[in-house]
């Protein structure tokens, strides 16, 4: 669905500098100053003079959406806080408006979609907001949220498309600006609120400093909609990075990304895990997907940030653990440091023991060892197993396989290393 970018108004009129200093009144009794943390590593990967991470997976409910949810609801008259509040979110939002309810008093129902890890949903629920569960995407949940604001007659609390969300958001920038005077800004965007407070709260100090949207090639609409100077809708979204899986703008983020964020890039979900897979080993921060989208960019080669100094805001870090153990083994295998292996052994079960020694001698990790399926393939006198391990490098990976090969109980079948042993 198109709409002429006419309509769009100003970006002035939906949220300014005074706007979003006057959020961080508001908010500095409630919020944490999430702290800024300067990566070496992730210069030296990208070009970059300094890179700084500002670190809002530590915030209050795990990411910056406490900010906005507090700043809005904060401003309601006692009419609209009695009678509650609904929202919508995949999760962190969801987290916000549950925190904000209980710190004013607020009643809360947040409708989630279905794919909303269930951490966030019991997190949700632990900070005292009723939870309903709808839709496969966040646009039927979306959808049933406004139904029941309606026929309640509570107030809605959009996770993006409202000023004073927008506002409360935007003191993510001003931190920044205290912390690290950065030349550019990478920001994951879902449906733009962050980006749009950020760019707020930054351009009007330096107009020169650049802000560039992140989002992934699952849930790319944010640039067709910049390009074409229109909102651009997409029929689907298909991303591990469900924070940020939104199909579209809406018309305050637009006017204020129009003309404040500098420009949008795409980044794989292979990217967004090799980024996760960095943050953990190298930054010790575990982030979900959509929090890792910066630093995606970043590393990917996605924008030149040549001899910039360059933050990446990592905006949320709600994430079930074995989610994030799954996108860290994928981010591995990105990285040529991780290899699945089908093996064939003799003499089962003796033999695992040449496996795990030859694994240890060769100083590799041995991840996972169990039993396979067996196929029409299969030597019927062998006992096919799998195995997973972890390596510095591909040349590490492949040497540990080749010994594994020359053992008399063992024989590789097949691996995910392929294309590093015809190298």
């Amino acid at each position: 669905m198109n709409s002429p970018g006419a309509s769009v108004p100003a970006a002035t009129d939906v949220v300014t500098l005074a706007d979003v200093e006057a959020a961080r009144e508001r908010l500095d009794p409630v919020v944490h100053r999430t702290p800024l943390d300067t990566s070496t590593t992730f210069a030296e990967r990208s070009g970059a003079a300094a890179v700084g991470l500002k670190l809002e997976n530590t915030q209050r409910t795990g990411s910056f959406k406490i900010r906005g949810a507090y700043n809005a609801m904060a401003q309601l008259s006692v009419g609209e806080r009695d009678r509650g509040v609904v929202a919508a979110s995949a999760g962190n939002h969801a987290q916000g408006v549950a925190l904000a309810g209980r710190l004013l008093d607020v009643d809360a129902t947040i409708v989630v979609p279905e794919v909303t890890p269930a951490a966030k949903i019991e997190a949700t629920r632990g900070y005292g907001a009723a939870v309903v569960v709808e839709g496969a995407s966040y646009e039927p949940a979306y959808e049933h949220a406004l139904d029941i604001a309606d026929e309640a007659g509570k107030t809605f609390v959009h996770p993006f498309d409202d000023a004073d969300v927008i506002a409360g958001q935007g003191t993510v920038g001003l931190e920044l600006r205290e912390q690290f005077d950065p030349d550019t800004v990478l920001v994951a965007i879902g449906g733009g609120g962050l980006v749009s407070g950020v760019a707020t709260a930054l351009k009007a100090h330096d107009s020169e400093t650049r802000l560039v949207g992140v989002q992934p090639e699952g849930a790319a609409h944010a640039k067709p909609s910049l390009d074409q100077d229109r909102l651009h809708r997409l029929d689907e979204v298909d991303t591990v990075a469900e924070g940020i899986a939104d199909a579209r703008l809406l018309e305050r983020t637009f006017a204020v990304m129009r003309e404040r964020v500098d420009d949008v890039v795409a980044v794989s979900d292979t990217a967004l895990a090799v980024a996760t897979t960095l943050l953990a080993e190298r930054s010790k921060t575990v982030v979900e997907a959509a929090g890792a989208a910066p630093v995606a960019a970043l590393v990917s080669g996605a924008v030149d940030v040549a001899d910039e100094r360059v933050a990446c805001v990592l905006s949320g870090g709600n994430t079930n653990l074995t989610e994030h153990a799954a996108l860290t083994r994928t981010g591995l295998m990105a990285l040529d440091r991780y290899v699945e292996a089908r093996l064939a052994l003799r003499g089962w079960p003796t033999s695992v023991a040449d496996v795990t020694e030859t694994v240890a001698e060769r100083g590799a990790e041995l991840d996972v060892l169990e039993r396979a399926r067996p196929t029409a393939s299969d030597d019927p006198n062998r006992t096919p197993i799998r195995v997973g391990l972890e390596g510095s490098g591909s040349t590490h990976l492949v040497d540990v396989l080749s010994a594994l090969d020359s053992r008399p109980t063992v024989s590789v079948v097949e691996h995910s290393l392929d294309a590093a042993l015809d190298g």
